[in-house]
């Protein structure tokens, strides 16, 4: 789906974002990237859908180079939703915004219409149809970006820091929808500093630091590497922090997951008892 191959990217201050990147992103791939603030994960997905394109080196989406075609073309199967949602919308009410860019593709209204509606209940929305988006709070106007982008059903979906200004209900519906995604074989990347929200969703981790990638695997081993995680500047998530200091009782050095946690252990404690 996506190819890099030894990508820099230099910008016109001349800081040196990107510094030989290169990876593959599988058709229905679930991928975090994750980092320190500087380490370049927001200009590598930019190069993911055209809007910053290679110093040197090559992506390829769909055996297309992104430099060969527009933004505009690559973004009907990109959908990118950007950190900051005011950098997108633009419209005078929620339900334009969402409606813009169906009928700048072109789908019919019959079709549209259907599509807004879908996006809205997804995203809980609904009240806010009439609304100005900027009469939302920030929370609610990243829900209206996200909506506006996954209206238009895209191939792949980029989400710059998707769970700021979202409380556990949010994020909860977010992590689900992009398990339903992944069912459906789309391909989900998301740039974020929710350590937590990764370990709930277990994709695959790229680490970053420095415009290189310094890690690259599942959650489960990525996320638990103590030294490479504090080259990355990124502290484990709570639960394995909890089993990686408890060593007497002979746990899982590689534990994330809550939901998986509490059946760990239970089952010791059952042991225990008997």
């Amino acid at each position: 789906m996506i190819v890099v191959k030894d990508v820099h990217f230099t910008y016109p201050n001349g800081i040196e974002a990107l510094k030989g990147i290169s990876l593959t992103v599988q058709n229905g791939e679930f991928v975090a990237i994750m980092g320190q603030n500087g380490a370049g994960k927001t200009t590598l997905v930019k190069q993911f859908n055209g809007l910053l394109k290679p110093t040197k080196g090559t992506v390829l989406v769909d055996d297309v180079g992104t430099t060969k075609v527009s933004v505009a073309t690559l973004a009907r199967n990109v959908g990118f939703v950007f950190q900051n949602p005011d950098h997108q919308l633009f419209s005078e009410s929620v339900e334009e915004e969402i409606a813009f860019a169906l009928r700048n593709f072109g789908f019919k209204e019959t079709v549209t219409k259907k599509r807004v509606t879908w996006a809205l209940n997804l995203l809980g929305l609904t009240q806010y149809r009439k609304t100005s988006p900027f009469m939302l709070s920030g929370g609610e106007r990243k829900r209206v970006a996200l909506a506006s982008i996954l209206a238009w059903n895209p191939r792949i979906l980029i989400l710059d820091e998707p769970t700021i200004g979202q409380d556990y209900q949010q994020k909860e519906k977010l992590r689900q929808f992009i398990l339903q995604m992944r069912t459906q074989r789309k391909t989900v990347i998301i740039v974020t500093h929710d350590v937590e929200f990764v370990a709930e969703c277990n994709p695959r981790v790229l680490l970053m630091r420095d415009g290189q990638i310094i890690a690259d695997g599942e959650a489960t081993e990525t996320l638990t590497d103590t030294e490479v995680l504090t080259k990355a500047s990124i502290v484990p998530p709570q639960i394995a922090q909890i089993f990686l200091h408890l060593p007497n009782m002979k746990l899982p050095k590689n534990v994330i997951d809550v939901y998986e946690a509490r059946e760990i252990l239970l089952k010791t404690l059952e042991r225990k008892s008997k």
